[in-house]
């Protein structure tokens, strides 16, 4: 009996997942949206494997037509410009200090960033919020 069992699940179909392949071009700094993408048969490691994940994000690279779309290819729409002047806080307990900094990238909600302090030039990293207030000392 359990040389039938194990005969049976080497004889089985082979599973084929689904990866998110883009229909056309797409170009880094542009936001995806639901006409540029599709399902396909195809199980692609380190591809994204459902719509939603994709539809809202922005491209961080050029994507061609017909390939999928990997997940480091794509990142939150970005809010902040390279070289943009932006407010950093630095917060520990009651203490909140505020300065100011230019952004040497471009980012988005959440992601991590480095920033040159104006007043001592010196680079630092912190974190994006949703007001595009950098958080360093995390």
């Amino acid at each position: 009996m359990r040389g039938l069992v194990f005969i049976a699940a080497l004889w089985a179909w082979p599973a084929f997942g689904q990866s998110v392949v883009a229909l056309s071009g797409i170009r880094a700094q542009t936001v995806i949206t639901a006409q540029m993408v599709a399902l396909a048969e195809a199980d692609t490691l380190g591809a994204y494997t459902a719509l939603e994940q994709v539809i809202g994000m922005e491209a961080r690279v050029n994507i061609y037509p017909g390939r999928a779309i990997m997940l480091d290819a794509l990142g939150a729409p970005a809010i902040l410009e390279r070289n943009q002047n932006v407010v950093m806080r630095f917060t520990r307990g009651a203490l909140t200090i505020y300065s100011e900094g230019r952004v040497l990238a471009r980012a988005g909600v959440g992601e991590r960033v480095r920033v040159m302090n104006m007043d001592s030039k010196a680079v630092i990293f912190g974190r994006v919020g949703a007001d595009g207030v950098i958080e360093v000392g995390l």
